[in-house]
């Protein structure tokens, strides 16, 4: 499904033309998209623009949402943040490090955001480029190895869930431990206000190209960005108004409207009043030979793997819940348009995916229902979830999220490969 998004995106911004996403899979050979394109219309979204920066500037849609919630509940808001912690063997060039992110930081302005209330109304202000990215560093090559192990897995908690200031910033900080003369741990911190999780493997690729530059006694390997995040957010506010707004709204109103508030499944201890954010993991492996047999079987129907596995989330919860009408939410990348696909910053959005097993339908018949679902569902997926909850007005509680209580994210962002984490001269777990 994302890289069908891409395909109309990169379409639209080489010939100019609006693809509808549906096209991709009903016109599925080079001479049906052929023929598609050729009947297509012109695309009226226009280019997105740098804007001047003597004024602070709005936020995203996105980050507004996250702006409120941190307003709201600050423990909410602890739950937005991104937490990454590398185990580095070798031989560190500190100095290239610290240069890498420094240059990050400062080709990446949203990275140097920082969001200040006028009149009750968020704006984004922004660090100089050379603030420099804010890296503390210990030693703790001392202790004994007990201790360091300790010491490491104490700093790594409290790394990840010390709050951000969103008033002042910075909203991206590390912490460089020393364990031994070859061993080193980095602790990266965003909130998510300012990233997302494609915008990791962007931050991967340009660290990796940065550091084995800087180490190397090369110059800057990194080309100009043309616009920065900023500018994404003013167009897409001037964007997502009048006509466009209402057909987006019209869409979750009817997609939504009598769709169940909460998902009864058969839990194994009351529900809290009002949810703690915390959570677990339960991991589990599908056999290589199974992932093939899903791939033929979504090939063979003319889907995507995304929407073959999301079908059998969708039964499994309906089997569970005894409901035979489930909501599951879905995080999308949001990455519409071409020209924000090198940048870092919050797009991503999460949709409400309605799947109706009232009439017993065949698996080939709900595959066919949730490919047409999802794809009218990622048609629709600017409008920010926040909005959705607001023209559904389902019935709220602190107990449980509004629309869905359960959510399948399949995480197939471009470049999320162990191949983009290397570093000149490291061993990087």
């Amino acid at each position: 499904s994302l890289l069908a998004v891409q395909l109309v995106s990169h379409i639209r911004a080489t010939l100019e033309i609006e693809l509808p996403l549906q096209s991709v899979f009903t016109d599925a050979t080079l001479l049906g998209m052929a023929e598609a394109i050729a009947g297509a219309s012109q695309s009226t979204l226009g280019r997105i623009e740098p804007v001047g920066r003597s004024e602070p500037l709005p936020l995203s849609l996105a980050q507004q949402r996250l702006w409120f919630l941190d307003r709201l509940d600050k423990a909410a808001s602890v739950a937005y943040h991104m937490p990454v912690a590398l185990r580095l063997g070798g031989q560190l060039d500190v100095p290239a490090l610290q240069r890498t992110l420094d240059r990050l930081v400062a080709r990446h302005e949203g990275l140097r955001a920082h969001f200040i209330d006028i009149e009750g109304v968020p704006h984004q202000v922004f660090a100089p480029q050379e603030s420099g990215f804010s890296l503390r560093m210990e030693d703790v090559s001392e202790l004994s190895e007990a201790a360091r192990n300790a010491h490491v897995k104490e700093l790594t908690a409290r790394e990840a869930s010390t709050p951000f200031d969103l008033s002042t910033g910075p909203l991206i900080r590390g912490q460089l431990l020393t364990l031994d003369t070859d061993t080193h741990v980095l602790l990266l911190t965003q909130h998510h206000i300012i990233s997302d999780g494609w915008s990791l493997n962007i931050m991967i690729g340009e660290v990796s190209k940065l550091y084995t530059a800087f180490s190397q006694g090369q110059a800057d390997p990194l080309g100009s960005l043309t616009i920065q995040y900023a500018d994404y957010a003013q167009w897409q506010r001037s964007w997502l108004q009048g006509e466009e707004l209402s057909r987006q709204l019209r869409f979750w109103q009817e997609h939504l409207v009598g769709a169940p508030t909460l998902l009864s499944l058969p839990l194994d201890r009351p529900r809290p009043a009002v949810q703690s954010h915390a959570g677990d993991t339960v991991p589990f492996h599908l056999s290589a030979e199974l992932t093939a047999q899903l791939k033929e079987f979504s090939q063979r129907h003319g889907v995507t793997l995304f929407m073959t596995l999301l079908s059998g989330w969708g039964i499994l919860l309906s089997r569970l819940s005894g409901q035979d009408d489930v909501v599951i939410g879905t995080p999308v990348a949001n990455r519409q348009r071409q020209e924000v696909e090198e940048l870092i910053g919050f797009f991503v959005n999460t949709l409400a995916i309605r799947i109706n097993l009232t009439e017993q339908p065949t698996v080939a018949a709900l595959i066919e229902q949730v490919k047409q679902t999802t794809l009218s569902a990622f048609g629709h997926q600017e409008l920010p979830f926040e909005q959705v909850v607001d023209v559904v007005q389902p019935a709220r509680s602190l107990s449980h999220s509004p629309l869905f209580q359960s959510m399948f994210a399949f995480n197939n962002t471009n470049g999320a490969s162990s191949e983009a984490l290397t570093l000149p001269g490291l061993r990087l777990e």
